[in-house]
């Protein structure tokens, strides 16, 4: 251990030898500044201590040597929401594989929302976990790289930046299964709800579906990709922009089930008919698509894979460059909203 930071494999971590060494006082006026249940100081000294941890990325109470040991067994988990079935299904996995180690979890949510991340972030290393798993990379946000730099332990879930530690879904594949599916049913005027471009899994579904075209000699044309959240209801708004074009699509990807679903509820109220009038596939298989009164035709994610990879590689974060990021594959379940064209 130096005087600034304790190691953990591949990261450094800030310590409070280390704020004490950069503010020019002693370890035991740094706890006492940065200890909540005191009296808050403003004395220059205080606010020196402050100033520096703030700089340094210091987050108290989180032992550096439970860090290097992973000896308090808890694990952080962050997801934009626990209402989405996705997330919930993500969470639960992996709190069965930390239950088989011997860990447990505790999940923070946030709405899909950047600063909130931070907060959740802030507010589990605080009761020491030992890393963090993060659902809630944005192409936007560079939270992950936040982390890196404070040497925080941490992995990507479901989504990637591309170079962080990370354990997904093969969302390339999963979008052109998708098009593979409804292509050899006939359809060739498929439309896409596309969800968020932030999202790595959506970008990567939707570039996976126009390769399955381009494959086919096809062009996807971007009319036909409407934008979307995750949502349900954003769904049903989707896909009346949809069967609004000329000449309307025969098929619809949606890219994540509730997007699925609320296209469903928006084809119903048009007074179209699944699969007689269109197709269209969802994406995860979250429990009750099998149970719709038109079982949804979607892309399996294995979620306990995904689980187990990413408490792999948070518990051994050396890995070589080609295995930072673990990819599962998804499964086609082909069900009743899906039929050759009429």
């Amino acid at each position: 251990m130096n005087s600034k930071t304790d190691e953990v494999p591949g990261q450094t971590r800030v310590t409070i030898h280390g704020v004490a060494a950069a503010a020019g006082v002693s370890k035991s006026t740094v706890s006492r500044i940065l200890d909540e249940r005191l009296p808050r100081s403003d004395s220059e000294t205080a606010r020196r201590v402050r100033k520096v941890a703030e700089e340094l990325g210091y987050v108290r109470d989180v032992s550096a040597a439970s860090l290097r040991r992973g000896n308090t067994m808890a694990i952080g988990v962050i997801v934009p929401r626990l209402t989405d079935t996705v997330m919930a299904m993500l969470y639960e996995a992996l709190a069965k594989a930390c239950s088989r180690s011997g860990r447990f979890a505790i999940v923070a949510t946030t709405d899909d929302k950047p600063k909130a991340d931070r907060l959740a972030a802030e507010s589990l290393l605080k009761r020491g976990v030992d890393g963090l798993i993060l659902s809630t990379a944005r192409e936007d946000d560079d939270f992950p790289d936040e982390l890196a730099k404070r040497g925080i332990p941490y992995v990507l879930a479901l989504r990637t930046d591309g170079h962080s530690l990370s354990s997904v879904g093969d969302d390339r594949l999963g979008g052109y299964l998708a098009a593979r599916h409804l292509l050899d049913l006939g359809h060739r005027k498929i439309g896409v709800i596309a969800g968020p471009s932030y999202a790595s899994s959506s970008r990567g579904r939707v570039e996976g579906f126009r390769h399955a075209l381009e494959e086919a000699g096809l062009n996807a044309d971007p009319s036909y990709i409407i934008p979307s959240t995750f949502g349900i209801e954003s769904g049903a708004v989707a896909v009346e922009t949809l069967m609004h074009l000329s000449p309307r699509p025969t098929a619809i990807f949606a890219v994540n089930d509730n997007t699925a679903i609320g296209a469903l509820s928006g084809l119903t109220k048009l007074g179209l008919s699944v699969p007689q009038d269109i197709s269209i596939v969802g994406y995860n298989d979250i429990p009750i698509v099998s149970h719709l009164p038109t079982p949804l035709t979607t892309l399996r994610v294995p979620f306990e894979q995904i689980a187990s990879n990413a408490l792999d590689l948070l518990a051994g974060d050396n890995s070589p460059a080609d295995e930072r990021i673990r990819i599962s594959a998804p499964t086609l379940i082909p069900r009743k909203s899906t039929a050759p064209i009429r």
